[in-house]
């Protein structure tokens, strides 16, 4: 994880300061009323760095220094702590037990003093700075251009970084903070995670275009009956949704094929190897424009999966990411008629 704190200094002097002033509290070791060696957030990054890499150089080229300058920062830590916080041998670097507490410590610390520079930077201006945002690729592409224009016009210095990922990875890089919010399919469990509720987006039945039921404008629940659906993996929510579908309506999930995008759904369904369930904004942008696949809607039936932003209780940067969420409602409110605005928190 990418602490960017730590590269301003006005903000690193202060927070060591914190840092010194609140040491007996923080580590569990006494000190010495003699010994003047405080710990530094600089050592702290260091450590978690080694701690998550368990290798010296790797963890020094993603903390952009050299591997000498971080081995003398971790050496200095362990003589201040009196503490061996890492064996190293020939086969590698490995934590000791006292090192993967106060590793753990470590993050925490971290986390803390990034929140607190967050929390000052949305306090004072709102969507600054910078917001690591996770999106699953079955949503994405097909909302995040129109999210990030609107956000380039009206919020010059705020740097968005998007990184796609599966939903199950999304939900524990959220958690180890490799991002600071997601878009994603929701419920995503965790008493520690908040939940800004966006939308609600239909999903519409995906047929090749010579399928007998591709004729009509719309699919009876009937008739799915005994149909082979197609599906992404396990590893995103709408393969769960997916499955409790075909369990009402009778229908066949295919073990033998699970889809890594919802690219390779659609040419699967195209070849005539099942019909398959796809979101309301796939649909529009990558479907209804080409001759191969036909979506249909389920007569008397409206089935929908929710979409929201997801952060970390803890966040210094909630009013942020609020402000976000009220950007992406009213964006999908002008822009994509078939969403339902959910404008509920959890």
């Amino acid at each position: 994880m990418t602490y960017a704190f730590l590269e301003q200094p006005k903000t690193l002097r202060r927070l060591e300061t914190w840092i010194g002033f609140n040491y007996r509290r923080l580590m569990p070791r006494k000190v010495s009323p003699t010994d003047q060696r405080s710990v530094t957030l600089r050592q702290l990054r260091y450590l978690a760095a080694v701690a998550e890499q368990l290798h010296f150089r790797r963890a020094a080229e993603s903390c952009g220094v050299s591997q000498p300058s971080l081995s003398a920062q971790i050496q200095e830590l362990e003589e201040t702590l009196d503490l061996r916080l890492f064996e190293r041998g020939r086969s590698g670097v490995a934590l000791t037990p006292a090192g993967r507490e106060i590793s753990a410590r470590a993050r925490r610390i971290l986390d803390e003093a990034q929140a607190l520079v967050d929390f000052a930077a949305g306090a004072q201006g709102g969507l600054v700075g910078v917001i690591r945002l996770g999106a699953s690729p079955t949503l994405g592409p097909y909302l995040l251009p129109h999210v990030v224009a609107r956000l380039h016009r009206q919020h010059k210095d705020l740097s968005l970084y998007v990184r796609e990922a599966a939903p199950r990875d999304l939900e524990h890089e959220l958690a180890d903070g490799t991002h600071d919010v997601i878009l994603a399919q929701i419920p995503v469990a965790g008493a520690e995670l908040y939940t800004a509720r966006l939308f609600r987006e239909p999903l519409y039945l995906a047929l090749a275009e010579d399928h007998p039921l591709a004729a009509d404008d719309a699919v009876d629940p009937q008739d799915l009956a005994g149909m082979t659906i197609l599906s992404l993996s396990p590893r995103f929510q709408l393969h769960e949704q997916v499955d409790a579908l075909c369990r009402e309506f009778r229908a066949t999930l295919s073990r033998e094929y699970e889809g890594t995008s919802l690219d390779a759904v659609r040419q699967m369904v195209g070849m005539g190897m099942g019909a398959a369930f796809v979101p309301a904004l796939y649909a529009r942008s990558e479907i209804r424009l080409r001759g191969e696949v036909a979506v249909r809607p389920i007569r008397g039936k409206t089935i929908t999966r929710s979409i929201g932003l997801v952060w970390r209780r803890s966040a210094g940067s909630a009013p942020a990411y609020r402000k976000m969420t009220d950007i992406i409602r009213d964006i999908c409110t002008k822009k994509f008629p078939e969403l339902t605005i959910d404008a509920s928190a959890s």
